[in-house]
């Protein structure tokens, strides 16, 4: 069941963050909807610019339907992640995203609240939320990229402006992570006093936290055993600081570069055993499992696991 994003974020606000989780074909879709399903947990389908042009738009939006209909127990909202402000009006028109996220966050402050309160009213007029992000996090994602010298975590007392004259209905905040998987290094981590600071400032206000994949030592070990050639002190995310976050107002936490690394994982560990095989499908299948466990233990971290029921509660 499609719904919207504000649904999702007045039940988990406080309680539990929704994971968001981007798909770009067949296997992922499926797997992200059997681990939902598999953990209870409703969850939003992140769709990028990337995406739109690897799978098209009308592909992955059937391929969601269809998800849609295998698993009618499934309770989602359906994204637009990182769109410029063409994209966000394609998203808006066709009448098929409950929400989209504006990313002028390169841009001055007055630039940002300018484009992003167009796209607000936009997509206000139709019952589409609007996502924005102040502050800029590092590191390179898709066509994301930022050196860590530029970026800069969210002003508290600048994200109350921001909001009010937006208008936008939550908010991606700079606060420590960084996008792909070389995020952190030593015992760096998020810093939980600026969350503090701008949820005290908007309190009851939905906050998003991009770049939150955790990056598993274990994973980038596989993956490199399995003839990969990744920095092996790539670091992520603690996953046991999202329940922390989740208390301070951050409803929302995007998981991307995670799914990669299962997905090259699982590919190459299989090519490599099995070395005479050509058939993609046998990976694929082993693919769509990993990734639904994948994405229940996720949902267990975020306490957005076991949540269906209290959503589907809410919505009568």
């Amino acid at each position: 069941m499609i719904v919207t994003t504000d649904q999702l974020f007045k039940v988990a606000y406080g309680q539990f963050a929704v994971g968001a989780y981007n798909i770009n074909n067949m296997e992922q879709t499926e797997g992200l909807f059997r681990g939902n399903v598999q953990s209870k947990a409703p969850f939003i389908l992140q769709i990028s610019k990337g995406a739109r042009k690897y799978a098209g738009v009308k592909m992955l939006e059937a391929i969601i339907r269809c998800a849609d209909a295998e698993y009618p127990d499934a309770i989602f909202a359906v994204h637009l992640d990182h769109g410029d402000e063409k994209t966000c009006y394609d998203c808006i028109d066709s009448g098929f995203y409950s929400s989209v996220m504006i990313d002028a966050s390169h841009e001055s402050l007055e630039e940002n609240i300018a484009i992003t309160r167009r796209v607000v009213e936009r997509a206000h007029a139709k019952g589409i939320s609007v996502e924005a992000e102040l502050g800029m996090l590092g590191g390179v994602e898709e066509d994301i990229a930022v050196d860590e010298d530029n970026a800069m975590l969210t002003d508290p007392d600048q994200a109350v402006e921001f909001v009010e004259r937006s208008g936008c209905d939550c908010l991606a905040v700079a606060i420590g992570t960084s996008h792909g998987a070389y995020k952190f290094k030593g015992r760096q981590g998020l810093h939980f006093k600026r969350i503090e600071e701008i949820q005290k400032r908007l309190p009851g206000f939905p906050l998003v936290m991009h770049g939150s994949s955790s990056v598993p030592a274990d994973e980038v070990r596989r993956i490199n055993e399995a003839g990969g050639g990744m920095d092996p002190s790539a670091k992520g995310v603690n996953e046991d600081e999202f329940a922390r976050a989740a208390s301070l107002g951050v409803t929302k936490v995007n998981i991307d570069t995670d799914g990669r690394l299962v997905w090259t994982r699982v590919h190459r560990e299989f090519f490599r055993d099995h070395p005479e095989q050509f058939d993609f499908r046998k990976p694929g299948e082993i693919f769509v499992q990993a990734y639904a466990d994948f994405i229940a233990h996720k949902n267990e971290k975020l306490l957005s696991a076991g949540k269906l029921d209290v959503v589907r509660a809410s919505l009568k």
